[in-house]
């Protein structure tokens, strides 16, 4: 008995040093953190159960069958998030530079599996080289099974993936289909193809940095969502966030104690409407104080910045926010703002996470290279989007709602459950100025007439009321009572039961 003792913990010794001191060494000299440290600060103390610590690769090819390390690459297995079960792989860039064999993605492939049967969210760390070369297909099978799993585990339970290094080629597709996708600043970088076949095809000189990396894709391209600082701080942040969402799609968000009064009143928020109609505030001002304790995250705040988006609470229930933003393009919407929400909205009605809309939009952002990059399509995303969803709608509108953009942000229309209007909304087809010019177009040469009719129109049509007369907003509230009103809106549509006709699935004009 002692003997297979001595064997089993040497066994377990050698899959805990992974890749050895010296590889361990060269990842703590880049600023990263091995696998199975970002498991100990990502998971519970003493929580981690892991699964197939012993697999070994198949391969016999390129003297590969010389080089065996138990685990092969990725360290996975079960373990809670502040008490809440999670299923968690996370890759060895010591072992094999982490690339994935055949058993690497078995060993994925078996946890996914479980995350479906038990309803439980996945969180992958990814640090990889790519597909292992030696192995051919047999890797190249691998990726593919793991994509189907992503595929079969969307809106069925939440995965995030976090980029804590390379990750090249088929392995960018993974990650690409899961919900969220963190980044890791200076350490981390996503692409198709890399720096050098980049130069070879298209004569670019490019840095993996500037092709793929942390910033690159949470400002240009918006495949990530957020860039932190470094391993500690990405995985702490992903702690907190894993906290606002459901364990799957059979759950309800969870509910979190509080000391933040429902019905706090918020006499700043009487005056964040400027009395000029063309000054811009800060919307996420409106979102932290609404919110229980200004806790407040933001998903992708540093691409397309004329539309936030992220989750906050109300009375301890995770509620998701989507706010045009006047500080940026006067809060218009436009292919990349459209497209952002969209997916945002998409998500929390997978999750039955209720959306609270904060609405200032003046329409959609005009010019050509909005129409030939299809802002046709992609505004009617987030039409699509807030329509087909069934979860809690509260809409308040600040101030502009115009055109199609009134129409397209959870109107009343698009079976908005609850829409308010502070006194300072204007809900009218355009612009006072813009209408009067078509209106009265015949005296267009009489700027003192031009004018009077534009006080006429502004005064007649840009307010709550003719909307509000109409039924189309339920009340409109006074702005230091946002909070409240929020609050009960939705203890109302707590039990809301909605169903869509049924349909193998929709077909959103992508």
């Amino acid at each position: 008995m002692r003997e297979i003792l001595e064997q089993l913990e040497s066994k377990r010794a050698a899959a805990r040093a992974g890749g050895g001191e010296r590889r361990i060494k060269a990842q703590h000299g880049k600023g990263k953190l091995t696998a199975r440290e970002r498991l100990e600060i990502l998971l519970d103390p003493g929580s981690f159960e892991e699964f197939d610590t012993y697999v070994e690769h198949r391969c016999t090819d390129f003297g590969m069958q010389d080089q065996r390390v138990p685990g092969d690459g990725v360290v996975t297995g079960h373990g809670t998030v502040n008490g809440r079960l999670v299923f968690v792989f996370s890759q060895d860039f010591t072992v094999f530079g982490g690339s994935l064999s055949e058993t690497h993605a078995e060993k994925i492939c078996k946890i996914m599996d479980h995350a479906m049967r038990v309803g439980a969210p996945v969180i992958g760390l990814n640090d990889s080289g790519g597909a292992r070369i030696q192995e051919g297909v047999a890797s190249l099978g691998g990726y593919a099974e793991v994509f189907q799993r992503n595929v079969l585990a969307s809106g069925v339970v939440p995965q995030i993936s976090l980029i804590m290094g390379p990750c090249a080629g088929g392995a960018v597709y993974s990650p690409a289909m899961t919900d969220v996708i963190f980044m890791v600043k200076d350490t981390s970088y996503m692409f198709v193809t890399g720096p050098d076949v980049v130069k070879t095809v298209t004569h670019e000189v490019v840095t993996a940095e500037e092709l793929g990396g942390a910033v690159t894709h949470t400002t240009k391209s918006s495949v990530a969502d957020c860039a932190f600082e470094n391993d500690v701080d990405a995985l702490l942040n992903l702690r907190r966030f894993v906290d606002f969402l459901p364990l799957s799609n059979r759950e309800r968000p969870p509910s979190r104690p509080t000391a933040d009064p429902a019905d706090r009143v918020e006499i700043g928020l009487d005056t964040l409407v400027p009395d000029s109609p063309n000054k811009p505030y800060d919307m996420r001002e409106l979102i932290e104080k609404v919110v229980d304790e200004g806790d407040f995250f933001e998903l992708q705040p540093s691409y397309a910045r004329n539309i936030l988006i992220g989750f906050g609470r109300l009375q301890g229930h995770t509620v998701g926010f989507v706010a045009n933003q006047p500080m940026v393009l006067a809060g218009c919407l436009d292919i990349d703002s459209s497209r952002k929400a969209a997916r945002f909205v998409r998500f929390c009605d997978c999750f039955n996470i209720p959306i609270v809309t904060l609405v200032d939009v003046p329409g959609f952002l005009p010019g050509t290279s909005q129409e030939y990059g299809g802002i046709i399509k992609h505004g009617a995303k987030l039409l699509f989007a807030y329509a087909e969803a069934t979860v809690p709608k509260v809409t308040v509108i600040t101030r502009k709602a115009y055109g199609g953009a009134y129409d397209v942000m959870a109107s009343k229309h698009l079976r908005g459950d609850i829409n308010y209007a502070w006194p300072t909304a204007e809900i009218a087809v355009m612009g006072p100025k813009g209408a009067v010019e078509i209106i009265f177009r015949g005296d267009a040469g009489d700027p003192a007439k031009i004018e009077a009719r534009t006080e006429e129109y502004r005064h007649k049509f840009a307010n709550p009321f003719i909307a509000a007369s109409r039924g189309f907003i339920d009340d409109v509230i006074f702005p230091r009572n946002t909070r409240r009103r929020l609050c009960r809106a939705l203890a109302m549509l707590r039990d809301k039961d909605l169903k869509n006709p049924w349909k193998k699935h929709d077909n959103i004009p992508l």
